[in-house]
Formats: structure tokens, sequence, C-alpha cells
């Protein structure tokens, strides 16, 4: 299902045909090295708050040839916007918003949609609804450092009320296998600025 969800997120990279791409809690880099491998993404950037992490994906970096692009990681929080940062193509939420707590959710909107306002934002996030397929309780997290799991309904409200508040427009999709009923183990929005939508 991993890979599912990285194949998923780089169609819907594809699909937005960006050049720039902003990896937002890369981690240990799975989709980063997919990225740099791809001729048509010509700058990359990283970010996490996770410094260990960080040197994990740079050693791994250093065993392929991505010297062409233009490549970087930062230290750095979701909910801190860095003016820098502005103006990608696309930024990329692959399973992290689950990690911050409710409360902040809104420091990340303004930070993520407002502040740096990529012409395309990509989230995937666990679909709650899939738990009891993955043998989860249902009074507990797939991950520790989860600090939520929503449901569809849920994550679709949401989204809706970032597109509206934000002016992006925004699509759902079921991911990483998929269930009749209670769809795929993730979820994902594609948000698209809706200044962009007629060029």
């Amino acid at each position: 299902m991993h890979q599912q969800r990285l194949d998923a997120v780089l169609d819907a990279i594809a699909g937005t045909n960006a050049q720039s791409v902003l990896d937002l809690g890369c981690g240990d880099g799975d989709l980063f090295l997919l990225l740099a491998a791809r001729q048509e993404i010509t700058q990359i950037v990283g970010i996490d708050i996770c410094a260990v992490s960080l040197a994990r994906l740079k050693t791994r970096l250093a065993q392929i040839n991505a010297a062409a692009k233009k490549i970087d990681l930062q230290i750095g929080s979701m909910t801190v916007a860095d003016p820098a940062l502005s103006g990608f193509g696309c930024a990329v939420l692959l399973e992290t918003i689950e990690h911050i707590a409710p409360c902040d959710l809104s420091q990340l909107e303004r930070a993520v949609f407002q502040q740096m306002r990529p012409r395309n934002v990509i989230i995937t996030t666990p679909n709650a609804e899939f738990n009891p397929l993955l043998g989860v309780p249902t009074h507990r997290f797939r991950h520790p450092d989860h600090q939520f799991e929503w449901p569809r309904a849920k994550f679709r409200h949401w989204g809706n009320r970032v597109a509206v508040a934000f002016d992006y427009v925004v699509q759902y999709r079921d991911i990483a296998g998929c269930h009749p009923v209670l769809g795929g183990a993730s979820q994902m929005a594609i948000f698209t600025d809706t200044r962009e939508m007629g060029n």
C-alpha cells in the first residue's frame, strides 16, 4: 500500500505539470528520491522537523545521480511558512497532516495555502474507515504519533472548507487499496489555485 500511495502521488504531480515541488514532511525521502529521478522535475525542496531523517535522506541522495536538479533539504515545520518557498508548482503532504495536532491545523492552512501558496497542493492521509481491514482497534490509530485519523466525509468537509477559504478548487481520490464500501487505505485531495485554472 505504501508503494500504491507513492505511485498515486507521482501520477497526481504529473497531472499538474509542475516542474518545482515542495515535499513537506519529506522524512527519509521515499517520495523525494522518486521525484529526483523524474526529468520533468527540475527543483525539489524537502522540509522536515527531524534532522535525523534529513541526514538519512541526504545519504540516500548521494547514491543517485541528481546533480542536474536543484535540490535542497531544510529543517522546518509545515506550520511555519518560509517566504522563499512561495510560488512552487506543487506542494505535497504525503501522510503528514495526521501528525499535526488538530488545534494547529489552522496554522498549517495559512502557511501552505495562503503564504507559500503553491499552484497545486496534494495531501494524502489515512482513511479511518479502512482501519478495521488493517486490524486496527477502534480505540487506536494506525501509528502512535498520529493526532487524528479522519473518515472520508470529514476529510472532504475539511478540504472543501480550505478550498473555499483560500480560493482553490479540490478533487478527491481513494488510494492504496480499494474497498467497495470503505474506500482506500488512504485518501487524497488535489487542490488547484483558481488563478491557474485558465492557464
